[in-house]
């Protein structure tokens, strides 16, 4: 597919503002979609995290596209590749974010790029958000969307083999249940079709089944960094390597390291699905 890089381009800059109040309800719904026991009180710090479930864009169902995201071409450019994944990210915590206060996300487009990988034709663009409360900004994070070529026809050839995940020092097991996903997706406003809608996922993105979300293994890693070292990082970068689904569990794995802690998740037996640094 031939992209005009220089027209998608003219999103660069283009920004939008939202904001939404911080409740305990949202807290106790992150706490009970994740397993977490944070403190729900107005005025208390808020649970690691829980800034990808504020303030996101709410577009009616008549500005859907066919995945369930936003048709392209507002804030986003209008990439023409069809299969889109939140493919990583690297955020900065300056301070908590309070319970029971208005949070205001500031957000950029800073680049879009255009790649080729073993997969076919790969188009980034990349997203500065900025999470802020009382005129400071609490949490920064660079959030690189992908969109990606068509799956590829049936037949095509054998998939390429990964190496299997070694096991991290520290482990925890996910039972990825269609339940947590379609509640994530709830609290985190996310209509893309391939985390709760499996004829979908399977039949026209071509998974395996519903994909658990970049974002949601993010949040068990990070979760798990923060109670192992006893305090928040200052920075988590995640990469997303290969896809896990709800057919089987899967394991959060962590291993101190010289300037902080490597993270990462797999199924039993499975390669890397995502890979995550936490530095303090």
């Amino acid at each position: 597919m031939d992209l005009e890089l220089d027209h998608l381009r003219r999103w660069t800059g283009n920004s939008e503002t939202m904001s939404e109040m911080l409740s305990p309800q949202l807290v106790a719904r992150f706490n009970a979609t994740i397993g977490a026991d944070a403190p729900t009180e107005s005025g208390g710090a808020a649970p690691l995290m829980i800034h990808f479930c504020l303030a996101q864009p709410v577009a009616p169902l008549d500005e859907l596209g066919h995945d369930g995201h936003p048709k392209r071409g507002g804030f986003l450019p209008p990439v023409p590749l069809p299969r889109r994944m939140w493919a990583g990210g690297e955020i900065e915590f300056r301070d908590p974010l309070i319970i029971g206060s208005d949070v205001t996300r500031h957000s950029t487009i800073e680049n879009v790029e255009i790649k080729t990988g073993r997969s076919g034709t790969l188009c980034f663009v990349t997203v500065i958000h900025e999470y802020g409360q009382d005129a400071r900004t609490c949490v920064r994070e660079r959030q690189d969307i992908v969109y990606r070529d068509p799956p590829p026809a049936t037949g095509s050839g054998p998939a390429r083999q990964e190496d299997p995940a070694p096991a991290g020092t520290h482990n925890l097991t996910v039972t990825p249940t269609p339940t947590m996903l379609f509640r994530y997706s709830a609290i985190t406003f996310n209509g893309h079709r391939i985390h709760y809608d499996a004829p979908y996922a399977r039949e026209v993105e071509g998974y395996g089944g519903l994909v658990v979300h970049g974002p949601l293994q993010a949040t068990l890693m990070a979760h798990m960094a923060a109670g192992l070292a006893g305090r928040t990082p200052k920075t988590f970068s995640f990469r997303g390597k290969s896809p896990l689904f709800d057919d089987v569990p899967f394991g959060v794995h962590a291993a101190e390291t010289a300037d902080g802690m490597s993270l990462w998740t797999a199924r039993d037996g499975g390669p890397v699905a995502m890979q995550a640094t936490a530095g303090w």
